[in-house]
C-alpha cells in the first residue's frame, strides 16, 4: 500500500497557521498586549480546545497525522532560531550602574517562586505526576516553571510604552537578564536530572554541559569576534549559512550532552558577536523569515496539546488552575517587588517591575513543551500551566497601566516610528537632533549667533526607537547673524537601535 504524500495536506495547513497566527498578533496588538498573546491564543484555538470542540472532522482535515510530525520539526527549528536571537539579543551590558539591584531583584524573583512552586508541586505531585516519574524531578520542573520571565516579551512591552530609555525600563532590562541566564541554568540542570537514570549520569551531563560553555565561552566566542572582523568582506548569503549552520550543530551538541537542543542555540547566540553590521543584517533576515513564518507552527503544536476540556468537566481541576495561577502571580511579582523595595526602589517602582517580571510570554511555552517532551508533566498540568503564561503575559500591559496611571496605548506595529533630526542654522555650528516623531520630521532650531548663515542638513534617525538624531554641521556662509536652520527630515535606516535590538517585531 502507497504512503500518502503529505505535501498537499502540508501546504494547507503551513499557511493557514501562519495567517491565523499573523491576524491574532495584529488584533491583540491592536488592543494594546504583546503580540505573542495573539499567537499563543490562535494556536490554542485552533487545537483540541475549540477547532478539535467544535468540530473535530475539520481539524483532522486541517491537521491530519501524516503532517503532525512536519510541523513540529518546522516549528522546532523555529525555535531554535528564536532561542538564538534571544541570546544574541541578551545585553548584559544593561546591568551597568544597575549590578546591584538587578541582582538583588532578579534572585528575589527566583528564589521565592522557587519555593512556593516547590511547595505547590509536592501538593500536586500525586494527582498531576505520570507515571514512573520521580518526585525531585517533578518538583523541580514546576519550582523552575514558575520563576521564568519572558525577556523578549517585557523588552517589547517597554518599547511599546516609550520606557526602554527611562530608568525604571533599564532597570527592568537588567533584572530580567540576570533573570533569565539564571533560569536557564536551573533548567538546564532539571533537565539532566530529568533525563539521568542515576545521579552518575546527572553529573557527567553537567560536567559535559560546563565543558561545552568553556569551550563556547573561551574558544569559540574570540573567533567569531575575529571572523566577525573580516565577515563584510563576504558575502550576506555566505554569512548568514555560518550562523545558521552555527546555532544548529551547537544545538546538536547539547542535545547529545543531554541538555536539550534548545540551550546549544541560546549559548551560540550569547557568543555570537554584536556590533557587525553584516551579522546585524543576517540576524534579521533569519529573524525576517523564521519568527512569522516558523514560529507559528511551534503555536500550534503547543495549541494541539493544550486541552481546555481536560479541565472543564472537573471543578477540583479548576481550583487547582486557580493556585498554579495564584503562586506564579504571588512568586513572581511579589517577590520582584519585594526586591526591589529592599534595593531603595520606591512602591510605585518597585510594583512595576514586578509586573514586568511576572510576564512570561513564550519564553514559558518553551519551557512547557519541554516538559511535556521529557514526559515530566502529563496533558492536564500542561493545559493549566499555559493558560497561567497566557494570562500572566496578558496582565502586564494593563497592571503597568494601572500602577503608573496611564492610558494603554496599542503596541506599535515595529518600525513605523521614525526619528526626526533638525539642522541648525549656524556658521560652523552643529544643530542637535531633535526628538523622533511620529510623523518622521521636525522643525530645525534657530542656529547660533555667529558669521555666515548655515545650510541646514537633515538629521537621521533609526526606525522603530524615535532616539534624536545627530545633525549635520552647517556649511559657512557670508558674514551675518545665523538664522534658523531650515527643517530637517528624519530618514529611516534598515539597522536596528538598542532598543529595537532587545525588542524587535518578532521578539516575543
Amino acid at each position: 500500500m502507497s504512503v500518502r504524500d503529505p505535501l498537499p495536506d502540508l501546504l494547507v495547513a503551513v499557511p493557514v497557521v501562519i495567517l491565523a497566527c499573523q491576524a491574532g498578533a495584529q488584533l491583540f496588538r491592536r488592543l494594546g498586549q504583546p503580540p505573542v498573546i495573539g499567537e499563543i491564543t490562535l494556536g490554542i484555538v485552533l487545537g483540541p480546545s475549540l477547532l478539535g470542540w467544535v468540530s473535530p472532522a475539520a481539524q483532522a482535515w486541517l491537521f491530519p497525522e501524516s503532517v503532525l510530525p512536519y510541523i513540529g520539526a518546522f516549528g522546532n527549528i523555529g525555535l531554535l532560531a528564536f532561542m538564538f536571537l534571544v541570546g544574541l539579543e541578551l545585553d548584559l551590558g544593561a546591568l551597568r550602574g544597575h549590578r546591584g539591584t538587578a541582582v538583588s531583584v532578579s534572585q528575589a524573583s527566583i528564589v521565592l517562586p522557587l519555593v512556593l512552586g516547590s511547595l505547590l508541586a509536592v501538593g500536586m505531585f500525586g494527582r498531576f505526576a505520570p507515571e514512573g516519574v520521580g518526585r525531585w524531578p517533578f518538583v523541580l520542573f514546576i519550582a523552575v516553571s514558575m520563576s521564568i520571565t519572558a525577556f523578549p516579551v517585557l523588552a517589547r512591552v517597554l518599547t511599546d510604552r516609550g520606557l526602554c530609555g527611562t530608568r525604571i525600563g533599564s532597570l527592568a532590562m537588567a533584572c530580567a537578564a540576570v533573570d533569565d541566564v539564571t533560569a536557564w541554568c536551573l533548567l538546564a540542570a532539571v533537565v539532566a536530572v530529568s533525563t539521568s537514570g542515576s545521579a552518575v549520569e546527572a553529573l557527567v551531563t553537567a560536567a559535559g554541559a560546563a565543558v561545552f560553555l568553556a569551550v563556547m565561552a573561551g574558544v569559540l566566542r574570540p573567533l567569531l569576534a575575529r571572523w566577525a572582523v573580516r565577515a563584510g568582506r563576504w558575502a550576506d548569503a555566505v554569512v548568514l549559512v555560518v550562523l545558521f549552520s552555527g546555532l544548529c550543530l551547537s544545538a546538536l551538541a547539547t542535545d547529545r550532552i543531554g541538555v536539550h537542543a534548545l540551550f546549544g542555540a541560546f549559548v551560540f547566540g550569547l557568543v555570537t558577536p554584536r556590533g557587525s553590521a553584516v551579522v546585524e543584517r543576517c540576524t534579521a533576515r533569519l529573524r525576517a523569515f523564521c519568527v512569522p513564518v516558523l514560529l507559528p507552527l511551534f503555536f500550534v503544536s503547543t495549541g494541539l496539546h493544550t486541552d481546555v476540556s481536560l479541565l472543564a468537566g472537573d471543578p477540583v481541576q479548576w481550583l487547582w488552575a486557580g493556585a498554579v495561577l495564584v503562586v506564579a502571580v504571588a512568586g513572581k511579582w511579589g517577590g520582584s517587588t519585594a526586591g526591589a523595595r529592599l534595593a531603595g526602589q520606591s512602591w510605585r517602582d518597585a510594583m512595576a517591575i514586578g509586573a514586568l517580571m511576572n510576564c512570561r510570554g513564550l519564553t514559558e511555552l518553551v519551557v512547557l513543551n519541554l516538559g511535556l517532551e521529557l514526559g515530566v508533566i502529563g496533558p492536564d498540568l500542561f493545559t493549566m500551566l499555559v493558560l497561567m503564561a497566557l494570562v500572566t503575559t496578558a496582565l502586564t500591559s494593563p497592571a503597568l497601566s494601572w500602577i503608573r496611571r496611564e492610558k494603554p496605548r496599542p503596541a506599535r506595529p515595529p518600525g513605523t516610528g521614525a526619528g526626526a533630526g533638525a539642522g541648525a542654522g549656524a556658521g560652523a555650528g552643529a544643530g542637535a537632533g531633535g526628538p523622533g516623531a511620529d510623523t518622521g520630521t521636525s522643525a530645525g532650531g534657530p542656529g547660533a549667533a555667529a558669521p555666515g548663515t548655515g545650510t541646514a542638513r537633515s538629521g537621521t534617525a533609526r526606525s522603530g526607537t524615535g532616539e534624536p538624531a545627530a545633525a549635520v554641521p552647517g556649511t559657512a556662509g557670508a558674514a551675518g547673524a545665523g538664522g534658523p536652520g531650515a527643517a530637517g527630515s528624519g530618514t529611516a535606516s534598515t539597522a536596528g537601535t538598542a532598543a529595537e535590538v532587545l525588542a524587535p517585531s518578532s521578539v516575543r
